[in-house]
């Protein structure tokens, strides 16, 4: 009989995602209770207290979030989770955290909807939200894993994201994946990297909580430490404090659109299967991706030259990897659980170079790997 593997578990995705989070040093959670994603709750409830951690149940997605903004800012690292309809509350406060650079990160475990719609059921169709969802100029940080074992590791790297670059970041699920389970080897914590916001090294009188800099990332000094700064959802000037001035407005809005742009080979992640000597690509996201790369073994079983794009990042889009391998294809198909948003980007960087075609599914089931396959038929 074999030796037990070390760190071997059998995990459902929202448990991953947790552990995940409390290994990249979470100690916060302020959430309500929201299916898909309400075992999140649930664990941190019983995990954080044994950690000296808190959970707070708020009285609802609004007051949550607020509730982790301030955690944030006296200097632990915080997070929620939710689904589409929390998510959509939560956007005013989003949008707060990024004018305020609050590092935390959000789970979104989407479900169908609008509205209450399908509690129960998978879809991806809060893609475009998680990019667009608040008001106003902003950059996001989104990563979506695609297995058990991904929401551990992702949830771990939207945490040094976000503290790196203090910026909130979204974990983008979807319910099949925050819900299946299946057999992980968890990384031993000493070959994980963990990244702290940056503290500032100057003297109390001296520290401007948002500097403009080269790096275009302040440091970060929490509440009660020393460091008096303002802090506010208005636009501000280094200080904190509000300003109408256009030159401190412009260096403001480009300081936030510059750590993101400046940044996009650390940010950006994509798994590229089978592409070396692909004609035809599918791009897909989450759960949608392991369907399309058992497509992909089905059409190579027939010498079609197929290959997988899978995005690990969707926010910021991976631009630069499309538009260069665009360049060997015929034809892009587009397959994910909603009308049809992602290929919107895929259709801007492809400029008409070549052929982008649809593969969506909104019923409440998932797409299969015939399904895909048949589209690669149908389309070749």
């Amino acid at each position: 009989m074999k030796p037990p593997v070390k760190n071997q578990r059998l995990m459902q995705g929202n448990r991953a995602c947790v552990e995940g989070a409390m290994a990249a040093g979470c100690r916060f959670f302020a959430g309500y209770p929201i299916t898909p994603s309400t075992e999140m709750a649930e664990i941190l409830a019983a995990e954080l207290p044994k950690l000296s951690g808190k959970f707070i149940q708020m009285e609802d997605e609004i007051a949550s979030l607020a509730a982790v903004i301030g955690s944030s800012v006296a200097g632990v690292k915080s997070m929620t989770a939710t689904s589409g309809p929390g998510f959509s509350l939560m956007q005013e406060h989003i949008g707060y955290a990024y004018m305020a650079e609050v590092p935390c990160v959000i789970v979104d475990v989407q479900r169908g909807g609008p509205s209450t719609g399908l509690p129960t059921k998978v879809a991806q169709a809060d893609t475009m939200q998680v990019r667009w969802g608040t008001h106003g100029d902003y950059y996001a940080i989104a990563v979506a894993p695609s297995s058990v074992l991904e929401c551990y590791e992702f949830t771990l790297r939207a945490f040094n994201l976000s503290e790196k670059y203090r910026t909130p970041v979204i974990v983008l699920m979807d319910e099949v994946v925050g819900h299946m389970r299946e057999r992980v080897i968890l990384p031993d914590p000493d070959q994980m990297t963990i990244i702290d916001r940056m503290k500032p090294t100057v003297p109390p009188e001296w520290y401007q909580h948002f500097e403009i800099n080269p790096h275009f990332v302040s440091p970060m000094a929490s509440f009660g430490e020393g460091y008096r700064y303002n802090i506010t959802g208005l636009t501000h000037d280094p200080f904190g404090f509000p300003t109408e001035k256009p030159e401190e407005i412009k260096q403001k809005m480009d300081k936030l659109k510059n750590k993101i742009t400046h940044n996009l080979d650390d940010i950006i992640q994509v798994r590229a299967e089978f592409m070396e000597d692909a004609n035809i690509a599918i791009f897909a996201y989450g759960i949608v991706a392991r369907a399309a790369r058992e497509a992909v073994r089905m059409a190579r079983e027939r010498r079609i030259k197929v290959g997988l794009i899978q995005p690990l990042t969707i926010w910021p889009f991976p631009d630069q990897y499309m538009e260069h391998i665009q360049e060997q294809l015929d034809l892009i198909i587009v397959a994910e659980l909603n009308q049809g948003q992602l290929i919107g980007e895929v259709m801007r960087v492809n400029r008409g170079k070549t052929r982008v075609s649809s593969l969506t599914r909104y019923d409440s089931e998932l797409i299969t790997p015939d399904q895909v396959f048949e589209k690669i038929r149908e389309e070749k």
